[in-house]
């Protein structure tokens, strides 16, 4: 009997020791599989993070050796008239652009959530997210001829009733509009697709409840699809929030920051900061609190979405 429970337990431990092998190798190839990965996030993000939090406080001109200068450049940051309008345009563009593209995203996918023929459906889907698959440089080089003052296609429709001439991109009123027009034609497809995806996830049974119980278009879509679809709008709300506060591209081609700062975003003003002023350190200082600013939204968008997302 001795002999016996001797031998369950030395199959018991060779057992857990296969295990933990078999383990250990599991572990092995994972981290393996994330190294590249891993390495490309250290070089490419968090190097140049590091570095960036190291000179903003350093008086540094990219070419001669930096010096130390402690917090001068944060003081500095209170008193410059042109962040405080730079920052202003940020927020303009991501509160109007986010908010703009989740709408027309959102009914763009309820549009073709319907009982249509497939080809037409598909048809419809690469039209609406073809815009996002151009870059940015692209779009806003055929958006330059088309907000044209004398030759553009938008006056001339306009001019047909009796509208404009507008001077989309010389005009410090028009300039940021423009903007956030071109970026809703270009990205309400990435929206559309992922709230499409989306209303597809819901159970056609809570309908087909709702109609039983005489429930109108409007209370449904309140009722039932807003609340189940709320993980997916939270997350698009986060992605497009995340990108229009980092927006350059568009802006800098369309409008160059113009007419003077009035559709200049912070990320065109550290650029021209950093390489047109050669003021490393201060373009660093600059790219810190768009850190800040992000990482504080980005909290607080998690912290409050616990009251409006509907988990299952």
């Amino acid at each position: 009997m001795a002999a016996t429970t001797a031998e369950s337990r030395s199959q018991a431990w060779s057992v857990r020791r296969w295990l933990g092998k078999q383990n250990t190798r599991e572990a092995i190839a994972g981290y393996l599989f994330i190294l590249p990965t891993f390495i490309g996030y250290t070089v490419f993000v968090l190097g140049p993070v590091c570095a960036a939090i190291g000179l903003s406080f350093t008086d540094y001109d990219g070419i001669t050796s930096a010096h130390r200068n402690g917090l001068a450049n944060y003081r500095e940051l209170i008193h410059d008239p042109r962040l405080h309008i730079v920052y202003r345009n940020t927020f303009v563009f991501t509160i109007f652009a986010v908010f703009l593209n989740i709408a027309v995203g959102l009914a763009l996918a309820v549009l073709l959530n319907r009982a249509i023929p497939r080809p037409v459906l598909y048809l419809y889907r690469t039209v609406f997210f073809f815009p996002v698959l151009v870059a940015h440089v692209y779009i806003a080089i055929i958006w330059q001829f088309l907000y044209s003052t004398d030759i553009g296609v938008i006056n001339f429709y306009l001019g047909k009733i009796g509208l404009g001439p507008y001077p989309w991109l010389s005009s410090e009123q028009w300039s940021l509009p423009s903007v956030i027009i071109m970026d809703v034609w270009k990205n309400a497809g990435f929206a559309m697709l992922v709230f499409l995806a989306g209303l597809q996830n819901i159970p056609e049974v809570y309908y087909e409840a709702a109609a039983l119980d005489g429930a109108s278009v409007w209370r449904k879509f309140r009722n039932i699809t807003l609340p189940l679809l709320s993980p997916t709008l939270f997350l698009v709300f986060v992605i497009f929030s995340i990108g229009a506060l980092q927006v350059f591209d568009s802006i800098f081609v369309l409008t160059n920051g113009g007419p003077g700062d009035s559709s200049r975003s912070v990320v065109m003003y550290i650029r021209e900061t950093a390489f047109e002023s050669f003021r490393m350190g201060y373009a660093s200082a600059i790219a810190m609190t768009l850190l800040v600013v992000i990482m504080c939204l980005t909290l607080i968008q998690f912290r409050f979405s616990r009251r409006w997302v509907h988990y299952d």
